[in-house]
């Protein structure tokens, strides 16, 4: 069963943000746009290519009034360490949050049971807490942040006008389609 259109379960974690240990709720959540992207592990190897990815859009994520929360079953003591021993996780600006009972991972259906690690997926969430796109890769794919920022774009002017919706290749300032019985079979 999927979770896309639910609401994001209760949860407490503690995480690595700015050389601080910060613990983040669901309420931290609500009210603005938020993206929860799950990695297997610190320390490997296409995980740091893609928060370091995702590190390079922040600035424009923030602007969109989007807030970023990567997730692994690994602690914030070891996303500590990791920020401080490499180059490509050091320039993150946005919290890492650790899971090591995953119960967060689990509340997002991203374990994998059978090696306590997170799945690859990403998790767009509106101001109301409901998860609004799903992306999930096997391990050894990595995200593509530009298109993180495209389905983002599409997500917010959705919540924003509602009888619209976002044709395939869709970017930001192209038409969109307004939802009518009169464009039935037409398109």
């Amino acid at each position: 069963m999927s979770i896309i259109n639910t609401k994001v379960k209760p949860f407490s974690n503690m995480a690595f943000k700015h050389n601080k240990f910060i613990p983040i709720t669901e309420k931290d959540i609500k009210g603005k746009w938020n993206i929860f992207i799950f990695y297997p592990a610190d320390f490997t190897f296409v995980c740091p290519t893609e928060l370091s990815d995702i590190a390079d859009q922040y600035k424009e994520l923030k602007r969109l009034g989007v807030e970023v929360y990567s997730v692994s079953t690994d602690t914030h003591f070891s996303h500590k360490a990791w920020y401080e021993s490499s180059s490509s996780i050091a320039k993150i600006q946005y919290a890492m949050i650790g899971d090591p009972t995953g119960i967060l991972t689990r509340n997002f259906d991203m374990m994998q049971e059978d090696k306590g690690l997170a799945n690859r997926g990403t998790f767009i969430i509106d101001p109301n807490s409901i998860i609004q796109s799903i992306e999930i890769n096997a391990d050894g794919i990595g995200r593509n942040s530009s298109e993180l920022l495209r389905k983002i774009q599409a997500a917010q002017y959705i919540y924003n006008n509602p009888n619209n919706v976002c044709p395939a290749k869709w970017k930001q300032g192209d038409p969109t389609i307004n939802v009518s019985i009169d464009l039935v079979g037409k398109i």
